[in-house]
């Protein structure tokens, strides 16, 4: 995100000479002999390190980073006084660094070092600044360090220059505070560019209570506040989510005589979008260009996102012809959000076609780019056009980093090559890659969707938790990485998984779950909702009770809520445990909706597969009720495509006893009543999944007069009067209300709503 921050045009005094000696110099273009002699020409002329500062600040505004070196190197050689050869080289390192040169910048700071005129405040502070534009934050903590070790003392401009450098590398808020309070210590009072930088670390790093604090403290300081102080603070909350904060600021700015201008509006607009809130997005958007605000291009690539997400490709085709027409020039992350739009909507024709066309722009593709095509390509099964992408990405000469090896993994692993998803975790932390939670997930997922399922380990039954054992020790082996990810796309694209066959190996795929969060524990990495809702898959896929409590005792040290909910959902202790369990469904709830459904759907199975069905009800009313699945339910159709099995039967059971309250409260039911199972995207015949067939099992077991549709095999039809006729059937109650397998009754709690029968739903 850009925020505005105005360039400093102002520099020190120089003579018309050194506009005459630039005029020259510029004429010469990358002659390199004829800038020698422009030089040589006026040496005699220019009023020493002012005129050459002046030049030296000028071909660094037109990014000709080798005249900055010759002309310092010219004109140090000829200035004698100490002071004045530093004042050249802190110019020097600053207009390289501006220029992203910084090992140039650097190089000329060892050498004023070395030559004894570089031990300066103004030296250090422009190397500090020049590694900050580089956002190498390190390096210039280092130089701050070893500057203070050589006996100098910071002043202003180093603070500021220190402390950006930590908001543009990512530095942690509480070593930034040490700075800062290193700063006052040393009585070195902040201004607005010091403010404007904390703000910038709190922005990046989604700080929002501390950027509110340092906003008002400026208030209360008096220090003015420009239109970088606000882009950045509204940057900050809206990263933080607090998005209705972030109007109220912007709607403060005219009053301030601060306008709000593109930088201000984009910035919204990202808050909103990258929030869910689309519609609210586009309005910002439909605001700015009523108030004749013209769209950069960063805009632009904020629009083409939103517009991708919705699946308006329309849209999409509009703003690119926009962007052609008002000369705005695409750039890689117009593509990246173009690619990653079109992929996720499953259109990988126009995918291809924008890669092709970004290649024919001259556009590089980064990192970014070859992960997203590799991650879309390996979802939809296209892995010879995924290994086509990585071969682009050693072409470019770049390195695979987590997101493509996760990717990678991922689609290893729901290809049941388990072991092959396990060795390309061991190449990835050879390489010096840090796997993250995503990546670990999938793992864990893998072996418990193959808990049952001999995948690739052929069935050697020892082989697995050597693989965690490889894992933990991190051994090395012969293949070079990138012949073997290769080999992985190759392996992919010809067996893609193949039928799996079942076995008895279900312990072993637990001692790999137990190992993979032994792993997990040691790196320190925390585990999300979608690694949890892993594991619950895994405990409904145990052969016994006992193992499943084996995994779930895993999640105690990671989440003791969440492990309280769970075991006691699961021993029957429902009514001790229902208050929290709602404090948990209310957190699920504010996830993204795949996530929350996913959650849902794993813990309402682990609950069915161990007889748990009066619980397993109770969770996915809940998940009903907070609109987890949209439009699950009405009084003539029940809609389960988005549901698990056990989440599906429990659902159905609700339903009927719904409708059976409307029976017996004297009203007709619809002429069709229609149950959906969706249309079994991975099985081979078209409706013919699983989940149909788990819901087809249920019905002719309890007797319901449902049939299947003729011309849709995963819809189950009946009229309103044979289902109102059933339901009025004396046994039918007894099939309906659903029981657990344990039950621990406690007094009070939810036992209240055991009449679940009698209440429309």
């Amino acid at each position: 995100m850009h925020l505005g921050r105005p360039k400093n045009s102002v520099g020190a005094p120089h003579t018309s000479v050194a506009d005459e000696a630039l005029q020259h110099a510029v004429r010469y273009g990358k002659d390199e002999k004829g800038f020698e002699n422009v030089l040589l020409t006026f040496q005699s002329k220019l009023c020493g390190a002012d005129d050459y500062t002046f030049l030296l600040r000028e071909f660094g505004n037109r990014g000709e980073h080798w005249k900055v070196v010759r002309c310092f190197e010219f004109a140090v050689r000829r200035e004698r006084r100490k002071n004045e050869q530093g004042k050249l080289a802190s110019s020097a390192i600053s207009v390289l660094g501006r220029l992203g040169k910084v090992d140039l910048a650097r190089s000329v700071f060892d050498t004023a070092l070395r030559e004894g005129y570089g031990n300066t405040v103004y030296a250090y502070s422009a190397l500090i600044s020049a590694y900050g534009r580089s956002a190498n934050s390190r390096e210039a903590i280092k130089a701050f360090e070893t500057m203070k070790n050589s006996g100098l003392k910071p002043n202003l401009v180093t603070f500021n220059a220190v402390i950006d450098a930590c908001g543009k590398g990512g530095v942690e808020l509480d070593k930034v505070l040490r700075i800062f309070d290193e700063m006052l210590k040393n009585g070195v009072q902040p201004d607005r560019i010091t403010y404007n930088s904390l703000l910038a670390v709190c922005s990046r790093g989604g700080y929002w209570e501390a950027a509110k604090n340092w906003f008002y403290e400026m208030v209360d300081k008096g220090i003015d506040q420009d239109i970088v102080t606000y882009n950045t603070f509204l940057d900050a909350l809206c990263k933080g989510g607090q998005l209705d904060s972030a109007i109220e600021i912007m709607s403060q700015m005219p009053a301030k005589n601060i306008l709000p201008n593109v930088v201000t509006y984009s910035t919204m607009v990202d808050g909103y979008a990258k929030a869910g809130r689309s519609d609210e997005a586009l309005s910002i958007f439909n605001n700015m260009r009523f108030l004749g605000i013209e769209l950069d291009r960063v805009s632009y690539n904020t629009l083409l996102t939103i517009y991708s997400k919705l699946g308006d490709f329309q849209e999409v085709v509009d703003i690119c012809k926009e962007m052609d027409d008002c000369r705005v020039v695409k750039d890689v992350v117009t593509y990246n959000a173009l690619l990653g739009g079109y992929g996720k909507q499953g259109k990988y024709d126009d995918m291809t076609r924008v890669y092709k066309e970004m290649k024919a722009a001259q556009v590089c593709p980064n990192l970014l780019t070859y992960s997203t095509l590799i991650d879309m390509y390996s979802k939809a099964g296209l892995y010879r056009e995924a290994m086509d992408a990585f071969k682009g990405l050693k072409q470019e000469g770049l390195q695979p980093d987590v997101v493509l090896y996760s990717a990678l993994i991922d689609a290893l692993c729901k290809n049941g090559l388990v072991e092959s998803a396990v060795s390309l975790l061991h190449e990835m932390t050879r390489e010096g890659i840090s796997p993250n939670v995503v990546t670990y997930n999938s793992i864990i997922d893998a072996f418990g969707r193959y808990m049952s399922a001999e995948a690739d380990f052929g069935g050697n039954r020892s082989s697995c938790p050597m693989l965690i054992e490889d894992l933990a020790e991190n051994k090395t082996a012969d293949a070079e990485g990138d012949s073997r990810i290769m080999k992985y796309f190759g392996q992919l694209a010809s067996e893609r998984g193949g039928p799996l066959k079942k076995d008895s190996r279900g312990r072993q795929e637990i001692l790999c779950i137990l190992g993979v969060f032994k792993k997990m524990h040691e790196l320190e990495i925390k585990p999300n909702v979608v690694t949890f809702s892993a594991i619950l898959n895994a405990c409904s896929r145990c052969n016994s009770f006992e193992d499943a409590s084996m995994l779930l005792e895993e999640l105690r040290m990671f989440d003791n809520q969440l492990y309280g909910v769970a075991h006691g959902l699961l021993m029957g202790r429902r009514e001790t445990v229902w208050v929290q369990a709602q404090s948990l469904f209310d957190e699920v709830r504010q996830m993204d909706p795949a996530t929350a459904s996913a959650f849902y759907n794993a813990l309402t199975d682990m609950l069915w597969h161990f007889g748990q069905r009066r619980g397993a009800q109770l969770v996915v009313l809940e998940g009903k009720r907070r609109q987890v699945w949209d439009n699950v339910w009405s009084d003539s159709c029940l809609d389960l495509h988005l549901m698990s099995s056990g989440a599906a039967r429990a659902m159905v059971h609700a339903w009927l006893l719904n409708i059976r309250s409307i029976v017996y409260e004297g009203h007709e039911l619809p002429k069709l009543l229609s149950i959906l199972t969706g249309w079994g995207k991975h099985s081979k015949v078209v409706g013919d999944g699983a989940l149909r067939r788990a819901i087809e099992g249920l019905l002719t077991g309890m007797g319901a007069p449902f049939r299947l549709a003729k011309c849709n095999i995963g819809r189950f039809i009946s009229t309103g009067s044979v289902v109102a006729a059933w339901l009025r059937e004396s046994g039918t109650l007894k099939v309906l209300v659903l029981q657990d397998d344990r039950n621990h009754p406690a007094s009070g709690g939810i036992h209240k709503i055991s009449e679940l029968q009698t209440l429309p739903l």
